[in-house]
């Protein structure tokens, strides 16, 4: 009884502790969580004469990075500093936000991040080893900022931080469809605003290599349809990711996927030509020929050229998804594998990984490979990145390699932001030992790029992949999904600040849908629906292809739609509560989309291009008038009949059904209206 009550005693301990740290939390809106988060009492005021001064042996790419974090609050609050910019001569004693850094960091795996903010009513001072964990901490500050009658203020708050994973990362697929220099850039000041600190940039896929190679001229003028990096283009973005404290990392993905490469040198193929650039999307069979020669030394050529360019100390090989049908089809092939006793394709796509390792070590590069590369005699410094689940990850760090984790975080594929943010590399079910554990670096999401463009790829990565940041940089503790999704609803505002065009661009596609007229029915549309998730988009009467038009309303709708995730929410608290202020907000709701559907067909007699989601659009309406009525029902405590069940039964059903490659994600909701009229 006695170990009974102690053990009650602990657990009312630890939930009165996790209570309190919440409770701190919800006092700010930060994203990612701090390690240690300490709120005291009062406010310090942001007023006209606000300014920063910096201690210390500090670099220039720090004075730039505070200077930015200076005209954005300048923006926020419209207050009129005195400050112009942040140089080496700002350290006067008497302004109130103080920098004390110590060195230069190294853009590299590894570094200290670690920072410590105390703001005080008085005075904000910011402390960290190195001009990286500045940056950090800078960010933390700068999503401190909060409002009341009075002006702007900062929360007395005194936090200790540092990231749970050292490789914290998001891949940009530029392959598939082409992404400019500006839309990297922007992507990178976003990424550094969440503290993500690796940028992937996957360059060559089937459908195109992306980086001038002058070694190499015919990848350019051949493979890339004149869409492609220079090198001094190369070099601008890597300076400009380093001086946000973020890795750059390039991806060429070989053996299989590359029908881009074959295509200028198509004398390298398993299998003989002519090769086109692929407009498809899909896994193609064109693979580089392991067996000869001429492929070690074109690799060697192009590897030598392209580690001088990219400094970071890892490149990544992709080594994915090879189907191997040309291997198996290329009779030299099948006689080298008999002559050598390889038995079968996963083996001689080790050789050819092996060599290809050898070559990159030689140029001063660490390997790092999707799961398919693994092979017990290759160095165990490689980097294995998991893209096919927990499994892969576990064997990799059990067989001493290092591993990063991206399954569960591929955000191209449409799934809410609650089910990226409880995928954890290392979670609290983990079967992974102490020492396996160490080998876990981290994670990246993955940004495919067969469905998005310029225009929607800040939609499809953001606010959602700011939670993926967390995930990498908080405690493993932090979990409460509710307060995640509250405070990535105003960390989408920080990213937009920040440049994000992830709220901006939607309604200029509306615009254009719509032929430039009133926008406000398709909106009211567009904020209940969703893409179809997964891989279902390319198997719902549309074949996609590079070129096809991206700019329908299934491009215009994003993930993880914030009303109806707040509708499906809202029902849970009526039905759990009967309160009445929920009853009136679902009703206000209901009645919207219920007449919504006839101020929508206006707009689409206007433009044909809506007319795909029309019956979509009437389902919702007729759905939302069934809601209404259920809503009743059970406010009223009525019985519906039989009749009126099936017939609510059938709408249900068929308004399930995606058209135009979206779905209504507010049917759960009303079903479970229906189904919670007495005796239903």
């Amino acid at each position: 009884m006695k170990r009974n009550s102690l053990l009650l005693l602990f657990l009312l301990f630890i939930s009165i502790s996790l209570s309190a740290i919440y409770a701190q939390y919800n006092e700010v809106n930060l994203m990612p969580v701090p390690s240690k988060l300490t709120a005291g009492e009062g406010k310090f005021r942001v007023k006209s004469n606000f300014a920063m001064s910096v201690k210390g042996d500090c670099p220039d790419r720090l004075y730039s990075y505070a200077s930015r974090i200076l005209h954005r609050l300048s923006g926020r609050t419209g207050l009129f500093f005195p400050q112009d910019y942040v140089t080496n001569k700002s350290n006067s004693d008497t302004v109130s936000f103080y920098i004390y850094c110590d060195q230069k960091a190294n853009v590299k795996l590894g570094e200290d991040e670690s920072y410590s903010l105390n703001i005080t009513p008085d005075r904000v001072e910011l402390r960290a080893k190195n001009d990286l964990g500045i940056m950090r901490g800078l960010e933390t500050f700068n999503q401190l900022l909060s409002s009341d009658e009075d002006g702007y203020y900062m929360p007395v708050v005194k936090i200790e931080d540092s990231p749970r994973f050292a490789w914290r990362g998001i891949m940009m697929d530029v392959s598939r469809h082409f992404m400019p220099v500006d839309v990297i850039k922007r992507n990178l000041d976003l990424m550094a605003s969440v503290k993500f600190n690796v940028f992937h940039w996957h360059l060559s896929d089937d459908q195109g290599m992306r980086v001038e190679t002058k070694s190499l001229p015919k990848l350019n003028e051949l493979s890339s349809d004149g869409m492609y990096y220079t090198q001094d283009q190369i070099k601008d973005v890597i300076k400009y990711a380093q001086d946000r404290g973020i890795r750059v990392i390039p991806e060429f993905d070989i053996p299989g996927h590359s029908t881009s490469w074959l295509t200028a040198y198509p004398e390298l193929a398993s299998l003989p030509g002519p090769f086109t650039i692929e407009r498809n999307w899909g896994v193609f069979d064109p693979t580089f020929n392991p067996t000869i020669e001429a492929t070690y030394e074109f690799f060697d050529k192009f590897f030598k050229e392209i580690s001088s360019l990219f400094p970071d100390e890892y490149m990544h090989i992709g080594g994915d998804e090879n189907s191997g049908k040309q291997w198996n089809s290329n009779p030299q092939i099948q006689a080298y594998m008999k002559e050598h006793n390889i038995p079968n394709n996963h083996t001689l796509q080790s050789v050819f990984t092996r060599r290809i390792q050898k070559i990159l070590a030689k140029y001063g590069k660490i390997m790092i490979g999707w799961d398919e590369i693994q092979h017990p005699e290759l160095p165990k410094d490689i980097v294995i990145q998991s893209w096919r689940g927990e499994k892969g990850l576990a064997e990799a760090a059990k067989n001493g390699f290092h591993v990063i984790l991206s399954n569960g975080y591929y955000v191209d594929l449409i799934q809410p932001a609650e089910f990226h943010y409880l995928n954890d590399p290392i979670g609290p079910n983990s079967k992974l030992s102490d020492e396996e554990r160490k080998f876990v670096l981290g994670g990246e999401a993955t940004m495919w790029a067969e469905l998005v463009t310029p225009e929607n790829v800040d939609s499809r990565l953001w606010p959602r992949t700011a939670v993926i940041a967390e995930r990498l940089w908080s405690p493993v503790t932090v979990r409460d999904v509710d307060d995640m999704y509250r405070r990535m609803d105003r960390v989408s505002f920080y990213l937009e600040d920040a440049g994000s065009t992830h709220r901006r661009n939607q309604e200029t596609m509306l615009r254009r849908l719509t032929n430039d007229n009133d926008i406000s029915a398709l909106k009211n549309f567009v904020d209940v629906i969703e893409p179809v998730k997964l891989y279902s988009r390319h198997n719902q009467g549309v074949k996609y292809t590079s070129y096809s038009p991206y700019t329908r309303v299934v491009d215009a709708a994003v993930p993880d739609v914030k009303t109806a995730r707040d509708f499906r929410k809202l029902v849970d608290k009526y039905l759990s509560k009967k309160d009445e202020i929920s009853y009136n907000e679902i009703k206000t709701w209901l009645t919207l989309w219920k007449s919504n559907h006839q101020e929508l067909l206006k707009t689409i007699k206007l433009s044909p291009v809506l007319k795909e989601i029309e019956s979509l659009s009437e389902d919702l309406s007729l759905m939302s008038e069934g809601g209404l009525q259920a809503l009743e029902m059970i406010h009223s405590q009525k019985k519906a009949d039989k009749s009126w069940l099936d017939k609510q039964t059938q709408l249900i059903e068929k308004a399930k059904q995606p058209r135009g490659q979206t779905e209504i994600m507010v049917t759960s909701a009303i079903e479970k209206l229906v189904k919670s009229i007495p005796g239903a």
